[in-house]
Protein backbone atom coordinates (compact mmCIF):
# COMPACT_ATOMS: atom_id res chain seq x y z
CA UNK A 1 0.00 0.00 0.00
CA UNK A 2 1.51 3.24 -1.02
CA UNK A 3 1.88 6.02 1.53
CA UNK A 4 -0.24 9.03 1.66
CA UNK A 5 0.77 11.44 -0.49
CA UNK A 6 1.54 15.01 1.59
CA UNK A 7 -0.16 17.92 0.45
CA UNK A 8 2.25 20.50 -1.10
CA UNK A 9 2.55 24.00 0.62
CA UNK A 10 2.04 27.45 -0.89
CA UNK A 11 4.57 30.10 -1.30
CA UNK A 12 2.58 33.86 -0.52
CA UNK A 13 4.94 36.64 -1.48
CA UNK A 14 5.06 40.36 0.19
CA UNK A 15 6.56 43.40 -2.19
CA UNK A 16 6.37 46.58 -1.46
CA UNK A 17 8.25 49.66 -1.26
CA UNK A 18 10.69 50.15 1.84
CA UNK A 19 8.25 52.49 4.82
CA UNK A 20 4.75 50.79 3.37
CA UNK A 21 4.65 48.65 6.66
CA UNK A 22 5.57 45.11 4.69
CA UNK A 23 7.36 44.02 7.80
CA UNK A 24 4.63 44.99 10.62
CA UNK A 25 2.42 43.47 8.67
CA UNK A 26 3.76 40.06 7.77
CA UNK A 27 4.67 39.98 11.60
CA UNK A 28 1.18 40.24 12.46
CA UNK A 29 -0.39 37.90 9.89
CA UNK A 30 2.28 35.13 10.90
CA UNK A 31 0.86 35.55 14.68
CA UNK A 32 -2.77 34.77 13.07
CA UNK A 33 -1.46 31.70 10.99
CA UNK A 34 0.92 30.18 13.14
CA UNK A 35 1.42 27.39 10.54
CA UNK A 36 2.77 29.56 7.97
CA UNK A 37 6.44 29.67 8.17
CA UNK A 38 8.71 32.77 7.25
CA UNK A 39 11.38 32.40 4.45
CA UNK A 40 15.30 32.19 6.21
CA UNK A 41 17.13 33.70 3.68
CA UNK A 42 20.86 32.80 3.11
CA UNK A 43 24.17 35.33 3.71
CA UNK A 44 27.80 35.28 3.35
CA UNK A 45 27.82 37.91 6.43
CA UNK A 46 29.43 36.82 9.50
CA UNK A 47 27.18 35.05 12.27
CA UNK A 48 26.13 37.29 14.86
CA UNK A 49 25.85 36.16 18.45
CA UNK A 50 22.98 33.92 19.28
CA UNK A 51 22.12 33.60 15.63
CA UNK A 52 21.66 30.13 14.91
CA UNK A 53 21.87 28.23 10.95
CA UNK A 54 18.91 27.80 9.53
CA UNK A 55 16.81 30.18 11.96
CA UNK A 56 18.00 33.30 11.16
CA UNK A 57 19.62 32.50 8.26
CA UNK A 58 21.45 29.93 6.22
CA UNK A 59 24.98 31.59 6.42
CA UNK A 60 27.78 30.29 3.35
CA UNK A 61 31.19 31.58 2.42
CA UNK A 62 31.55 33.91 -0.50
CA UNK A 63 32.83 31.06 -2.68
CA UNK A 64 29.81 28.78 -1.68
CA UNK A 65 26.96 31.64 -2.40
CA UNK A 66 28.70 32.24 -5.83
CA UNK A 67 28.57 28.35 -6.76
CA UNK A 68 25.00 28.34 -6.01
CA UNK A 69 24.52 31.54 -8.12
CA UNK A 70 26.49 29.43 -10.92
CA UNK A 71 24.07 26.60 -10.57
CA UNK A 72 20.66 28.08 -10.63
CA UNK A 73 20.66 27.49 -6.46
CA UNK A 74 18.60 30.99 -5.68
CA UNK A 75 15.11 32.11 -6.74
CA UNK A 76 16.61 36.10 -6.32
CA UNK A 77 20.03 37.34 -4.58
CA UNK A 78 21.40 40.91 -4.31
CA UNK A 79 24.72 42.18 -3.35
CA UNK A 80 24.42 44.96 -0.63
CA UNK A 81 27.15 46.23 2.27
CA UNK A 82 29.76 44.18 1.22
CA UNK A 83 27.63 41.09 1.63
CA UNK A 84 25.14 38.60 -0.69
CA UNK A 85 21.93 37.91 0.26
CA UNK A 86 19.51 35.05 -1.12
CA UNK A 87 16.45 33.07 -1.06
CA UNK A 88 17.72 29.06 -1.68
CA UNK A 89 15.82 27.55 -4.27
CA UNK A 90 16.16 23.74 -2.30
CA UNK A 91 15.22 25.11 1.05
CA UNK A 92 11.95 26.58 -0.36
CA UNK A 93 11.06 23.58 -2.32
CA UNK A 94 12.19 21.40 0.85
CA UNK A 95 9.84 23.86 2.94
CA UNK A 96 6.60 22.83 0.74
CA UNK A 97 7.17 19.39 -0.25
CA UNK A 98 6.55 18.89 3.61
CA UNK A 99 3.56 20.53 3.19
CA UNK A 100 4.03 23.46 4.95
CA UNK A 101 3.31 27.27 3.62
CA UNK A 102 5.67 29.59 3.31
CA UNK A 103 5.94 33.37 3.02
CA UNK A 104 8.81 35.14 1.43
CA UNK A 105 9.80 39.21 1.39
CA UNK A 106 11.20 39.74 -1.81
CA UNK A 107 11.96 42.64 -3.84
CA UNK A 108 9.90 42.76 -7.68
CA UNK A 109 11.65 40.80 -9.69
CA UNK A 110 12.31 38.29 -7.04
CA UNK A 111 8.79 37.70 -7.20
CA UNK A 112 8.34 37.57 -10.82
CA UNK A 113 11.09 35.10 -10.54
CA UNK A 114 9.13 33.05 -7.65
CA UNK A 115 5.84 33.29 -9.66
CA UNK A 116 7.96 31.96 -12.88
CA UNK A 117 9.57 29.03 -11.11
CA UNK A 118 6.15 28.21 -9.05
CA UNK A 119 3.37 29.03 -10.48
CA UNK A 120 -0.23 28.68 -9.47
CA UNK A 121 1.79 27.55 -6.04
CA UNK A 122 2.76 30.98 -5.47
CA UNK A 123 0.90 33.95 -4.69
CA UNK A 124 1.62 37.25 -5.20
CA UNK A 125 0.53 40.43 -2.73
CA UNK A 126 1.91 43.86 -3.32
CA UNK A 127 1.42 46.26 -0.69
CA UNK A 128 1.16 49.73 -1.64
CA UNK A 129 1.28 53.05 0.40
CA UNK A 130 -1.98 55.14 0.39
CA UNK A 131 -0.01 57.74 -1.88
CA UNK A 132 3.28 59.03 -2.44
CA UNK A 133 3.12 61.54 0.03
CA UNK A 134 2.64 59.32 3.00
CA UNK A 135 5.19 57.25 2.07
CA UNK A 136 7.96 60.06 2.18
CA UNK A 137 6.09 61.18 5.54
CA UNK A 138 6.32 57.29 7.01
CA UNK A 139 9.89 57.41 5.64
CA UNK A 140 10.94 60.56 7.19
CA UNK A 141 9.46 59.93 10.28
CA UNK A 142 11.93 56.46 10.47
CA UNK A 143 14.38 59.26 10.36
CA UNK A 144 17.08 56.51 9.20
CA UNK A 145 18.20 58.37 5.64
CA UNK A 146 19.39 61.48 4.77
CA UNK A 147 18.04 63.51 2.11
CA UNK A 148 20.06 62.12 -0.94
CA UNK A 149 19.27 58.43 0.42
CA UNK A 150 15.37 59.64 1.11
CA UNK A 151 15.60 60.63 -2.71
CA UNK A 152 17.13 56.91 -4.08
CA UNK A 153 14.16 55.33 -1.92
CA UNK A 154 11.59 57.28 -2.99
CA UNK A 155 12.64 56.88 -6.76
CA UNK A 156 12.92 53.10 -6.18
CA UNK A 157 9.34 53.09 -4.65
CA UNK A 158 8.27 55.06 -7.89
CA UNK A 159 9.56 52.07 -10.41
CA UNK A 160 8.34 49.11 -7.70
CA UNK A 161 4.87 50.41 -7.63
CA UNK A 162 4.79 50.26 -11.87
CA UNK A 163 4.89 46.50 -10.60
CA UNK A 164 2.05 46.05 -8.72
CA UNK A 165 -0.54 45.17 -11.65
CA UNK A 166 1.65 42.29 -12.42
CA UNK A 167 0.69 40.67 -8.28
CA UNK A 168 -2.09 38.50 -7.84
CA UNK A 169 -3.44 40.88 -5.58
CA UNK A 170 -2.55 44.80 -3.94
CA UNK A 171 -3.25 45.64 -0.58
CA UNK A 172 -2.85 49.58 0.13
CA UNK A 173 -2.09 50.15 3.48
CA UNK A 174 -3.69 52.89 4.48
CA UNK A 175 -4.82 51.74 7.94
CA UNK A 176 -3.08 48.66 9.46
CA UNK A 177 -5.46 46.67 11.21
CA UNK A 178 -7.36 46.53 8.11
CA UNK A 179 -4.47 45.56 6.33
CA UNK A 180 -4.16 42.62 8.23
CA UNK A 181 -7.46 41.76 7.99
CA UNK A 182 -7.55 41.98 4.09
CA UNK A 183 -3.90 40.17 4.02
CA UNK A 184 -4.82 37.48 6.12
CA UNK A 185 -7.99 36.61 4.63
CA UNK A 186 -6.36 36.57 1.43
CA UNK A 187 -3.54 34.18 2.62
CA UNK A 188 -6.25 31.48 4.98
CA UNK A 189 -8.59 31.60 1.36
CA UNK A 190 -5.01 30.99 -0.49
CA UNK A 191 -3.51 28.36 1.30
CA UNK A 192 -7.14 26.34 1.77
CA UNK A 193 -7.27 25.57 -1.56
CA UNK A 194 -6.44 22.20 -3.55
Amino acid sequence: MAGKKIRQGKLIVFSAPSGTGKSTIAKMVLKRLPDVRFSVSATTRKKREGEQEGVNYYFLTHGEFEEKVRCGGFIEHEYFFGNHYGTLLDKTREVIESGASILLDLDVKGAMNLKRIFSDQALLLFIMPPDMEVLEQRLKNRDSENEDELKVRLERARLEMEYADKFDKVIVNDDLEQAVDAVTSIMSEFISKT
